[in-house]
């Protein structure tokens, strides 16, 4: 040994107390998907972006109102929202010429959750 020492393994009834993550093994399709959201939050604009919706009366906002509180294009801005959307954190609506984005309910409750210990 190198002085590391092992650790322990928790017992399915101690496992079922805890979250997702930390209270069990995740089946391939569930943990795949957490990692998408967690993935495309691990980029400020898109943690931002996503604040800003969230401040918004109804949870949604035109991409014409997200560009200037970040200081980005709107085509940048347009690929940050994409990755959110791909990630299942948002939804995108088109109206007109612009498109709207809209929290999906209940997904940032999850991503707590699974983090909780």
């Amino acid at each position: 040994m190198t002085g590391r020492t092992p650790l322990p393994l928790l017992d399915k009834a101690a496992a079922g107390c805890c979250s997702t993550v930390t209270g069990g093994v995740l089946d391939a399709g569930e943990a795949q998907q957490l990692a998408r959201m967690f993935k495309a939050l691990g980029d400020p604009t898109r943690v931002r972006l996503l604040s800003l919706i969230a401040a918004q009366s109804g949870e949604e906002a035109c991409v014409c109102d997200l560009t200037e509180p970040v200081g980005l294009s709107q085509p940048t801005v347009s690929h940050h929202m994409k990755q959110l959307v791909d990630a299942g954190l948002v939804t995108r609506e088109q109206r007109g010429r612009w498109a709207y984005y809209r929290l999906v309910e209940g997904t940032l409750a999850r991503l707590s959750e699974a983090l909780k210990p």
